[in-house]
C-alpha cells in the first residue's frame, strides 16, 4: 500500500501498483508470484468489485480479463479510461481476434495481450503502460516541461524545437529576411508573429499574407494598393499590404505560389526598398521586415526555372525549418494539454486531463496535418466531450480510434506489405520468447544469424528488450503450479 504519491526520485523503487480485473483467486496469486517483488498486485474478481478499487484505490495499471464471467468487461473498460486519474489498462483474453483486438484499442485499452500470457511479454507491457501512467499525471501540470529559454508560443522540449527556439531568438533582434519552410501546419505563421514579438519594433504593425489565398490578377494590388481611378472600379486610394506593414513586419505565407511575373516586381520591392501603388509612377520608401514561408521546394523550383533564383536569395538570408509533428519526439503531449486547457477554457468545459488512452491513440496517429490537425482534434474532443474532467478515447474522432489498428493489409507496395508482414512476424515472435532471440528464431524456422540482420534491417536492434536470465527463466519453467496458473485453459 502506498500512503502518498512517490516523488519523481523514487518512483523506479516504489513498486508498481497493478489491479487485475479476473474472476479466477489462483490465477492472482500466481501471477503475484511471478511478477515479483517489483509489483503489488490487487484483485478484483468482479464488475462491482473492480468499479469499488477504482474509485478508491491509487493504481498504476489496471489489467483486465475480456472473459469476464460476470459480464462483458468493456463497459468497465470505458469508465477506466475516462477517469481523471485513470490508469492505463492492458486488456487480455483468449479470443485473439483481429476485430476484438480493435474493439478493446476503441475503448481505451493501451495494450491487448493473448493467452496463455506470457511473463515477458507481459512485464513488457507493464513496463510501457507505467511509463505512460507517469506522463499521464506529469501532465497535470503541463508548464512544468516548458523549458526556461523557449519563446512563447513555441511549445516542445524536442531537439528539432530546440533548434527553432535558438535560431529565433538570434534572428528577432537583427533586421533581415527570413524563409520558414517545412510542411503544411508545422506552425510557419506562429514562428513568424514570434520572431516580430521578440524584435524591437514589434509594437509596429504585423501583416500576414497569403500567396495561395488570393488570384494573381489580385495579388500586386493587394500587396502594392492602387490610386483613386487606377482600374474601373477603383473609387479611392488604397494602400498595399506593404505600407500598411511600414515600420513593421510583412509575412508572406506560400511564397512558392507566386507567378514568375509577381516575383520580379517583388524583387524590385526588396531591393529598392520602395513600392509604387497601381496607376502611379511615384515610389513610396518602405522599412518593412520580410518573413516568407513555404511548403514546396524553391530550391527544386529553382532548378526547374519556376521560382526565381535572385529572389531565393533575397528572401533566404536567414533559413528555418518547422519540423513536422511526427519528428518532434515527446513534444505530442505537452501539445495536447496545452491545447486543451486553451479549449476549455474558450469553450468553458470541464475537460482538465487526457486519459492515458487517449494519449495513447494521439501517439498512434501519423498525423499528416501536423500541430493545426491536431488543434482541430483537440478542440472538436472538448467540445463535444461527454461532460467528465477526464477526455476519454470514447471523445476522440471516430477516424483516430478507428486507425489504432488496421484491419487491412499495410498500405503500399507488394514488397513493402511483405516487409510490414515480416516485421510483425519478428516482433511477435520476440514477445512469445520474452526477448529470446534464439527461441524467437527457432520460431521463425530462420537462423539466428537471419534474425540478426532482420533486427538490423527494420531498426528494431535497439528496442527495449528485457533479457532473460536463464536462472530465472529455468526456476519459472520448474516451478509447476506458477505455470500452471500462467497457462490455464477456459
Amino acid at each position: 500500500m502506498i500512503g502518498s504519491q512517490p516523488d519523481s526520485a523514487n518512483r523506479e523503487q516504489a513498486p508498481k501498483h497493478i489491479l487485475l480485473i479476473d474472476q479466477d483467486e489462483a490465477f492472482a496469486n500466481a501471477l503475484q508470484t511471478v511478477l515479483g517483488e517489483g509489483y503489488s498486485l490487487r484483485h478484483a474478481s468482479s464488475m462491482k468489485s473492480a468499479v469499488a478499487e477504482l474509485n478508491s484505490k491509487c493504481l498504476d495499471v489496471i489489467l483486465l480479463n475480456l472473459d469476464l464471467e460476470t459480464g462483458d468487461s468493456l463497459p468497465l473498460l470505458r469508465v477506466a479510461s475516462e477517469r481523471v486519474t485513470a490508469p492505463p489498462v492492458i486488456a487480455f483474453g483468449w479470443d485473439v481476434r483481429r476485430k476484438r483486438a480493435i474493439q478493446a484499442f476503441r475503448e481505451g485499452a493501451v495494450d491487448f495481450l493473448e493467452q496463455p500470457l506470457d511473463i515477458q511479454a507481459l512485464r513488457f507491457a507493464l513496463e510501457a503502460a507505467h511509463r505512460r501512467a507517469t506522463l499521464a499525471r506529469d501532465l497535470a501540470d503541463a508548464q512544468t516541461f516548458l523549458p526556461s529559454t523557449h519563446v512563447e508560443g513555441l511549445l516542445g522540449n524536442s531537439k528539432a524545437m530546440g533548434q527553432v527556439n535558438d535560431v529565433v531568438r538570434k534572428v528577432a533582434g537583427v533586421y533581415t529576411s527570413v524563409l520558414l519552410t517545412g510542411e503544411s501546419g508545422t506552425g510557419k505563421g506562429v514562428v513568424a508573429k514570434a520572431i516580430h514579438n521578440l524584435g524591437g519594433r514589434s509594437n509596429k504593425p504585423f501583416v500576414a499574407f497569403s500567396v495561395c489565398a488570393f488570384p494573381d490578377s489580385l495579388i500586386e494590388e493587394e500587396l502594392f494598393g492602387h490610386e483613386k481611378g487606377a482600374f474601373t472600379g477603383a473609387h479611392q486610394m488604397r494602400r498595399g499590404r506593404f505600407e500598411e506593414a511600414n515600420g513593421g513586419t510583412i509575412f508572406l505565407d506560400e511564397i512558392g505560389d507566386l507567378a514568375l511575373p509577381l516575383q520580379a516586381k517583388l524583387l524590385r520591392v526588396l531591393q529598392e526598398r520602395t513600392v509604387e501603388r497601381l496607376g502611379s509612377n511615384l515610389s513610396r520608401p518602405v522599412d518593412v521586415r520580410v518573413i516568407c514561408a513555404t511548403s514546396r521546394n524553391l530550391q527544386k523550383m529553382v532548378q526547374q526555372g519556376t521560382f526565381r533564383e535572385d529572389l531565393y536569395f533575397r528572401i533566404s538570408v536567414v533559413k528555418i525549418h518547422m519540423p513536422p509533428l511526427r519528428e518532434r519526439d515527446g513534444d505530442l503531449p505537452l501539445l495536447a494539454a496545452y491545447f486543451l486547457r486553451t479549449f476549455a477554457k474558450q469553450h468553458n468545459k470541464r475537460a482538465r486531463t487526457l486519459s492515458p488512452g487517449f494519449l495513447a491513440a494521439l501517439a498512434r496517429h501519423t498525423w499528416p496535418g501536423n500541430v493545426r490537425e491536431l488543434q482541430n482534434v483537440m478542440e472538436r474532443s472538448v467540445v463535444l466531450a461527454n461532460g467528465n474532467e477526464c477526455l476519454g478515447v470514447g471523445d476522440l474522432p471516430d477516424e483516430l480510434r478507428d486507425t489504432t489498428i488496421s484491419e487491412d493489409i499495410p498500405a503500399g507496395s507488394f514488397q513493402e506489405s511483405v516487409q510490414a508482414f515480416k516485421k510483425e512476424l519478428v516482433r511477435s515472435a520476440l514477445n512469445m520468447h520474452g526477448g529470446n532471440k534464439l527461441k524467437a528464431a527457432r520460431e521463425l524456422g530462420i537462423s539466428r544469424c537471419y534474425l540478426h540482420r532482420l533486427l538490423n534491417q527494420f531498426n528494431m536492434a535497439g528496442d527495449a528488450v528485457i533479457p532473460i536470465d536463464i536462472e530465472e527463466q529455468e526456476a519459472a519453467e520448474n516451478f509447476e503450479p506458477m505455470a500452471m496458473g500462467l497457462r490455464r485453459v477456459v
